[in-house]
């Protein structure tokens, strides 16, 4: 469940409160006529199930009331109230299926910008990955998995491509190259003088390595797991889900491939560049596609949804319409 809180100037108060009573999935309403200040107009307050949000704050939208006023949301982490069950049940859909689409926005967004945090991040993960591969240890890359960021930009991407918003498109690739392109540039940095204290060497690159050859060596698999990860990555956003765990899963595809490009040439062994390069176009390519293809399927059924919604409301008003009361349709306290 979703709290609002809406600024409406004192033209659009009374079309504001009504659109927020007429819905089922809002409940506990308050309006306090002329309490706002900056910007001026009426405080209206509600609570909405996360299956109506999204409906709600684009007619709001509609209205124009962000022109003048405002709209804000927060989560409800507990709600005890009879009435936000009954909002809840009357809702089409369910709330763990609900797309918030301007929240998705809003969340993604900020994640696309180029930030010296984003960066250290990036660098940090592909630094740890190389040493991974080199020593051959899928604790160091688990632990690269952990610390990389870049699903916050690919998230925004598909989001951005699902909305058309080319800008925000642009600063999503741009901090997905930049990043990409600094971790591997400090990768070999970090790689040759680690070389040259006799910490690593050439030869560990060489070796036989049964369990991280697969980041240079693609594959028909490479394409599934990027697929997959690019599924559950988007519903983990959409969702609400554990998205940070999630975010391992994209950088399983994405943080060890681009560290082996990074360390294969620092050593100037083309062919596992070559390779883990490849790796990491397909894997990229295949969470963008994918994210942006689940993104599509949520819109089409909760389109589908809202449709069902809108055609069962003439009929359940229809079903209410008062007749003879008879002893069969007296509501029994007994629960028999």
């Amino acid at each position: 469940m979703l709290h609002l809180r809406v600024i409406a100037p004192s033209e659009q108060s009374s079309a504001v409160v009504e659109l927020l009573a007429a819905d089922p999935g809002v409940t506990h309403l308050v309006v306090l006529p002329g309490a706002a200040r900056q910007p001026a107009g009426d405080y209206v307050t509600c609570d909405v199930v996360r299956e109506s949000a999204d409906g709600v704050l684009s007619r709001l939208q509609e209205l124009g009331v962000e022109a003048h006023g405002a709209i804000a949301a927060d989560d409800v982490e507990l709600t005890l109230s009879e009435a936000a069950d009954r909002a809840a049940e009357e809702a089409p859909g369910h709330g763990e299926d609900a797309v918030v689409w301007d929240e998705i926005a809003a969340k993604t967004g900020e994640q696309t910008v180029l930030t010296g945090t984003f960066l250290a991040l990036i660098v940090m993960a592909t630094m740890i990955a190389g040493i991974g591969v080199l020593l051959e240890q899928p604790i160091l890359i688990v632990g690269a998995m952990v610390v990389g960021p870049e699903f916050g930009p690919l998230a925004a991407l598909c989001v951005a491509l699902l909305r058309r918003q080319p800008r925000v498109v642009g600063r999503s690739v741009q901090a997905l190259t930049v990043g990409f392109v600094v971790a591997m540039a400090a990768t070999v940095l970090s790689t040759w003088a680690l070389t040259a204290v006799g910490l690593v060497g050439r030869d560990m690159l060489l070796a036989e390595r049964p369990m991280t050859d697969f980041i240079w060596r693609p594959d028909a698999l490479s394409w599934v797991v990027g697929l997959l990860a690019g599924v559950a990555g988007m519903l983990s956003l959409t969702s609400k889900k554990s998205g940070s765990l999630v975010g391992v899963l994209i950088s399983v595809t994405t943080v060890p491939a681009a560290a082996n490009v990074a360390v294969a040439s620092a050593y100037g062994v083309w062919h596992e560049a070559a390779g883990s390069a490849l790796q990491l176009v397909i894997n990229l390519a295949a969470i963008v596609l994918a994210g942006l293809l689940t993104l599509v399927v949520q819109l089409c059924w909760w389109r589908h949804v809202a449709r069902r919604a809108a055609h069962a409301v003439p009929r359940q008003r229809a079903d209410q319409r008062p007749g003879p009361v008879t002893a069969s349709r007296r509501p029994r306290r007994d629960g028999g």
